[in-house]
Order: structure tokens, then sequence, then C-alpha cells
């Protein structure tokens, strides 16, 4: 496995999903982990527990992805907590079950979803970048969807967030590279920036 010791990441939405296993795998490749999550703290607490078997810090804290204020404070805790930042990964999202007609979709439906799946991403990540360019190091691993590539019919607001999450990522790989922030947490990928990896078992090719 990949060696992330002595490294210090940060997963929003890590009580479950995806989330949940990246704090499972970051840590079982060494690094220290602050992870948030929102309502269900049984299950961050499970996550927590599971993870910290592996021997590294790994703290769960509470904050809505979706608020400024909150992410704000996520970031200053991680790095009260673990001493630096140099792993960030935007997952906190939602998916709305029901199909939701563009006609039908109310004002506050899209809102909700730009705001917790998309303003969350920007957000952690503004307060983050302080941080990594300070210490001239970082990687922002956003996770999206092929929605995001392909649109999603009847559930077009996710679909927008989702889009809205590969352009950001693709203008900040730019932005960020003099600053020495790219992309994916090993040492090994450093020569990759503003990519878009599909990890599906080829069950959606996006190209």
């Amino acid at each position: 496995m990949i060696s992330l010791a002595g490294k210090a990441a940060l997963i929003t939405g890590g009580s479950r999903g995806i989330g949940s296993a990246a704090v499972k795998l970051f840590a079982q490749a060494g690094a220290d982990v602050v992870f948030s999550y929102n309502s269900a703290k049984e299950a961050a607490k499970q996550v927590e527990q599971e993870a910290a078997r592996h021997g590294t810090r790994v703290e769960a804290f509470k904050a809505d992805a979706g608020k400024h204020g909150d992410n704000k404070k996520l970031v200053e805790h991680c790095v009260s907590r673990l001493g630096r930042l140099d792993i960030l990964v935007p997952n906190a999202g939602v998916w709305n079950v029901e199909d939701t007609p563009i006609e039908k979709m109310s004002e506050k439906q899209w809102d909700d979803m730009i705001r917790i799946n998309l303003k969350s991403v920007y957000s952690v990540i503004h307060f983050a970048v302080p941080h990594m360019i300070k210490q001239k190091s970082g990687k922002i691993i956003s996770i999206s969807s092929t929605a995001g590539q392909r649109g999603e019919s009847l559930h077009t607001h996710y679909g927008a967030s989702k889009g809205g999450i590969i352009s950001l990522t693709k203008g900040l790989a730019t932005e960020l590279a003099h600053d020495g922030i790219l992309f994916l947490a090993s040492d090994l990928a450093n020569f990759m920036t503003g990519e878009i990896l599909n990890v599906n078992g080829g069950s959606v090719l996006c190209g």
C-alpha cells in the first residue's frame, strides 16, 4: 500500500459511503485524519474507532458542510489538532432519491442541492488553501460524480452541482499549481493535476 505516514488529512462527509471508506484507507496508509459529519453521530463514532485501530490519530468533528462558518471551524480544528493540512478531500454531498422534473423542482430544492454539494466544496477549499500555500504543498481531491460529466435526467440539480465541482477543480489546478497544490494523495501523483478519474468498474464510461 502507498504510505501516507506523517500526512494530515481532512475529509468532509466521513461518516458513511465513500467518505467512510476514505477515512479508513487513509488511516491504514498511515495518515492522521480529521473528518466531518453532520447528523450521523453514532456512525461517525464507529468510523472513528475502526480507523483508529491502525494506530494513527482519527477524529470526527460535527459540521454542516454547506455552512461557511462550520467549514472555517472544521479547518481550524484540523490544523490545531494535526499541526498542518496536507490532504483535503471535499466529499460531503447529498442525492435526491425521487425523480424531480425541472418544471416541478422548487427553488429550495435547487438551492439546497447546490449549497450542500457545490458550495461546500468551495467553502472548505477556501479555508484550507491558505494553510497549503503557507507550507507550499497540499493535495485537493474533490469527489464528484459521472453525473457531472454526462448530466442526470430528472436530477438535473444534482448533475449541475457535480459538474460545478469538476469545473472548480480544473480551474484551481492551474491557479494553485505554483503553490505546490496538485492532485491525489501520494507524492507518486505529483505530476497529475486537474484530472477526472472515474472509479466505477467501467459501469459508466464517460472518458
